[in-house]
């Protein structure tokens, strides 16, 4: 299998698995991708962590060798086969963490701007060097690096295919954080940051969170009310104020 879908802690790990060749993306790793999405969809985990096998890579990119010479439908089809696979991670009930272990190039930057977080080694390269090959990112690039960096710095990195080192990736908010260490580790001790609240009520967040820059701030303002009238709901909410009151840590049930 291209990739390798394990459990640890209370944490989903998948590991891109194809380090001879920096983890690039063919159509049948997407397609076990999307399939490994779809199981963690339906596991009990709290987050989902993402990163590559070896230390050079998280994912180069596409598999170059793959796409070169494509009839336009099957370019076509690829490309939307791309677009739909990392779209999943919008829809699943937790959030997901990249950590960027090594190179993240065309797809694979891609695939780690889908996810929740970001998180990069120090030795980890990040770039949209597809204007290099003549063509442009694909697989959601053009739409998630502007909302991530801005349009500006956006334009910059997709016009110019140049590559950012973790620092500054850190510097213009494209990843969270630089972490030392196991990969997998790091991940999972970020998402123990989080993981300890209440499963609805983070995805009430996170969905909140994700609609304010699709949404008018009037229409956000409405869903940011509802969620939160349906977060009050909860029997996680009345436990919190109890906790609270009570000044003991709470135990949330996920419900």
């Amino acid at each position: 299998m291209s990739v390798e879908l394990t459990t640890q802690a209370d944490c989903a790990v998948l590991t891109l698995n194809r380090p001879e060749a920096l983890n690039a993306l063919s159509s049948a790793m997407l397609r076990d991708i999307g399939e490994a999405f779809d199981e963690v969809a339906k596991a009990k985990a709290r987050a989902l962590i993402i990163t590559g096998a070896g230390n050079k890579a998280f994912c180069a990119g596409a598999d170059i060798k793959e796409f070169r010479n494509q009839a336009m439908l099957d370019s076509k089809a690829r490309t939307e086969l791309g677009q739909a696979t990392f779209a999943k991670l919008d829809t699943l009930p937790i959030a997901s963490i990249a950590v960027i272990n090594g190179y993240a190039f065309g797809g694979g930057l891609e695939l780690a701007m889908a996810c929740t977080f970001r998180l990069a080694a120090r030795h980890a390269k990040l770039g949209q060097p597809e204007i290099k090959l003549g063509t442009i990112p694909g697989y959601g690039g053009t739409q998630r690096l502007p909302r991530l960096v801005g349009e500006a710095r956006a334009l910059e990195l997709i016009l110019t295919g140049r590559t950012l080192d973790a620092a500054e990736a850190e510097r213009i908010g494209l990843v969270s954080r630089i972490v030392d260490g196991d990969a997998i580790a790091a991940g999972i001790n970020f998402a123990h940051q989080f993981t300890c609240y209440s499963l609805p009520i983070l995805a009430f967040a996170r969905g909140a969170v994700q609609r304010a820059l699709d949404l008018p701030i009037n229409e956000g303002l409405k869903l940011e009310a509802d969620l939160s009238t349906l977060s009050f709901q909860t029997k996680d909410a009345d436990e919190g104020a109890a906790a609270f009151e009570q000044k003991r840590k709470a135990r949330f049930v996920d419900a």
